[in-house]
């Protein structure tokens, strides 16, 4: 009967119970620090996962089932069950579950910690439409952090987000949505505590933190996708218990090697100059002229052009006349080139007929490749669930980029633009609609640029991802994309900065001086390198035709202050690579925000903790000359760096800091 489902046992073992009711099994499997829920509809197989992977490693090519116990530390909880309820205590919570619509409550000493909505919480039988649903209680006062990269304020509550990825050129941290990275983690915190919510789905949806409200409902809160079954995985503790438990969950993050710490150029305008080489290698001689010092160059997809096409794995001679010249003279200089790569395919490519002709395309139920627009073209993407499609992607690596020198790999616009559902992926034998697996092309795209460089003996391939899941910090690190360029932007990325911290990714950053809109001034410019020395990727990039790019000789007048920010950054880098390593092991981001170890500490605080000892303290404001700080309650007192002043935890100062100056930061004295 609609709305009202019994569920009666159907499995149970020493760490997992199964219950059923009209065509749903509900699986409930107990391990320790979370509880994994699982809604099962009968005719409906779950789809692998290629994100949890406790214990590090890689899942198989072709996935883990979903509902694996593999590398899970089990609990054995005593159950206590009557005909109405289920019981059970778990990591110091009590939970009970109410059989009558499979309603879960979680409670600690402080009163309810998680609860499921009164009525109806799960899209049982189609109530509440189409797809999964999941509604939960919304508690007074509760804050609300994470979902990937998402932006405006770092506390997401009372906001409405789409659960996609998307090719946002120029985007608005305040406003727009979706962007980069799907990631359907968000964590709650409330009077009674906190828990996190992992919802282990690739599948297109909406997570609502009370822009909807219902008369008929107490608050409530909500997750939708378009795939018919549910896995989530519940996760008590504090803040920071929360993040590591969910990171160790994906498996943790990929090494970083200690060069990429360093500052690395970037600019479309370089590529795509007719004359790249010339262009590239005056880069050297110019930071060799200003003492600046490089550790990468992101190379822009100009490279491959012919005419106006780009054409990944295609090397434009004309530009670049000798490719393994260009690379060797960077690597003799100490710089390593990072080379863009696309997933798509134009059809005017050389090799476009080739990879149709294997069906190595995402195509349509009579075989023919799909097409979409791309980059003032018609182009279809390499779908890498086909093991033809994802071998011949790392045999273009190694003979296009890694024999040629070019060892390291930016995996760039995949965000993988299919919304029709009739396109299919071979799904590794298994096809299925691309439309529910969009992201997770993006890590199977990462995946393999990275097992082609490992293979072809590249001892630490430094692999970047412009797309991601949860788990793709495994095999690739990330930036925030095409920012935009403005005084708005510069504290929206902070804030973006806070919000992917939260989410589990260790090395990231914006593109400094942002990517599009107009170049910016010079007060900008120096405030967004203030900042920029204290994040993971410290990486100047734009595109701004008309305009010079953002490069560090941007102003030559302001050289001095440039080169001084340049060298506090050099100064960090073993700090930086130290404390990255360290987050590593630990499963925490290396960038945190300050309320994580100090709970009364504002999170929307523009100052941040950058490691277990640095606390750095931008400027955000156009026309300001102070920054006012509150020192975290943490250790027996902060040395103010450049002063060797010292002060207490808690207090509150404020200190001058003009543009030209270095940034304000703080050294944490045990």
């Amino acid at each position: 009967m609609k709305f009202e489902h019994i569920f009666r046992p159907a499995a149970s073992g020493p760490s997992m119970r199964a219950y059923e009711a009209d065509g749903v099994v509900m699986r409930l499997d107990f391990f320790e620090g979370m509880l994994r829920v699982a809604l099962l509809r009968k005719g409906f197989p779950p789809l692998p996962t290629w994100s949890v992977c406790p214990g590090g490693g890689e899942p198989p090519l072709e996935g883990r089932d979903k509902l694996s116990t593999e590398g899970f530390v089990p609990a054995e909880p005593e159950v206590c069950e009557d005909g109405e309820t289920i019981a059970f205590t778990l990591s110091g919570v009590r939970f009970c579950v109410e059989k009558k619509n499979f309603r879960i409550t979680a409670e600690t000493d402080r009163g309810v910690l998680y609860q499921d909505r009164s009525g109806l919480a799960y899209n049982f039988d189609g109530e509440l439409g189409r797809g999964s649903v999941h509604l939960t209680r919304r508690f007074e006062g509760q804050r609300v952090f994470g979902l990937g990269d998402k932006g405006g304020p770092v506390d997401k509550s009372g906001r409405r987000f789409v659960l996609g990825a998307t090719d946002s050129m120029g985007f608005r941290t305040a406003t727009s949505d979706p962007l980069y990275k799907q990631l359907p983690f968000f964590i709650c915190q409330h009077a009674a505590g906190a828990y996190g919510l992992y919802y282990d789905s690739y599948s297109g949806g909406a997570a609502d933190f009370g822009a909807e409200h219902d008369n008929y409902f107490e608050p409530f809160q909500s997750v939708r996708f378009d795939e018919e079954n549910l896995v989530f995985y519940l996760i008590p503790g504090s803040p920071a218990e929360i993040v590591r438990r969910f990171t160790a969950l994906c498996g943790g993050a990929a090494p970083v090697p200690e060069w990429a710490f360093r500052y690395c150029g970037s600019t479309m305008e370089y590529t795509d100059a007719p004359d790249a080489d010339a262009r590239l290698r005056g880069f050297l001689q110019k930071c060799g002229e200003t003492g600046i010092r490089a550790g990468g160059f992101y190379l822009s997809s100009g490279y491959t052009q012919i005419g106006e096409s780009r054409c990944v794995f295609h090397w434009n001679t004309d530009k670049i006349p000798s490719p393994e010249a260009l690379a060797a003279d960077f690597e003799a200089q100490g710089v390593r080139l990072i080379a863009n790569v696309k997933p798509a395919f134009l059809t005017e490519h050389p090799l476009y007929d080739h990879i149709a002709e294997n069906g190595w395309f995402l195509h349509y139920a009579d075989g023919a490749p799909a097409r979409f627009p791309f980059w003032g073209g018609m182009a279809s993407y390499l779908d890498f669930t086909n093991p033809g499609a994802y071998a011949f992607w790392k045999d273009c690596v190694k003979r296009q980029l890694v024999e040629k020198g070019y060892r390291h790999i930016w995996n760039d616009n995949n965000e993988y633009d299919v919304p029709d559902e009739a396109v299919l992926a071979h799904g590794f034998g298994r096809e299925t609609s691309a439309a529910r697996i969009r992201p997770l092309f993006s890590y199977l795209m990462a995946r393999a640029s990275r097992e082609a460089c490992l293979e072809a003996g590249v001892d630490a391939p430094f692999n970047v991802s412009r797309c991601a899941i949860a788990g793709t910090q495994r095999v690739a690190s990330t930036w925030t994309g095409d920012n935009y360029t403005d005084f708005a932007e510069l504290r929206g990325s902070h804030k973006q900065a806070m919000t992917m911290a939260l989410s589990g990714f260790l090395f990231f950053g914006p593109d400094i001086g942002g990517f599009a809109g107009p170049k910016p001034g010079k007060e900008l410019f120096l405030r967004w390198l203030q900042y920029g020395v204290f994040l993971p990727r410290f990486t100047l990039h734009s595109w701004k035709p008309g305009e010079a790019s953002t490069m560090p000789w941007l102003y030559p007048e302001l050289l001095p202050a440039v080169r001084r920010l340049f060298a506090l950054r050099e100064e960090l880098v073993p700090y930086l690579y130290g404390e990255a390593e360290r987050a590593r092991a630990q499963n925490l981001p290396l960038l945190r925000p300050v309320f994580l170890y100090d709970p009364a500490y504002d999170p929307e605080s523009d100052c941040f903790l950058c490691g277990e000892r640095l606390f750095a303290c931008p400027v955000f404001d156009e026309g300001a000359e102070n920054v006012t700080v509150t020192l975290p309650r943490l250790g027996r007192g902060w040395a103010l760096r450049g002063e060797g002043r010292a002060f207490a935890p808690g207090e509150t100062l404020t200190l001058p800091c003009l543009p030209t100056d270095l940034p304000v930061w703080f050294v944490r004295e045990d």
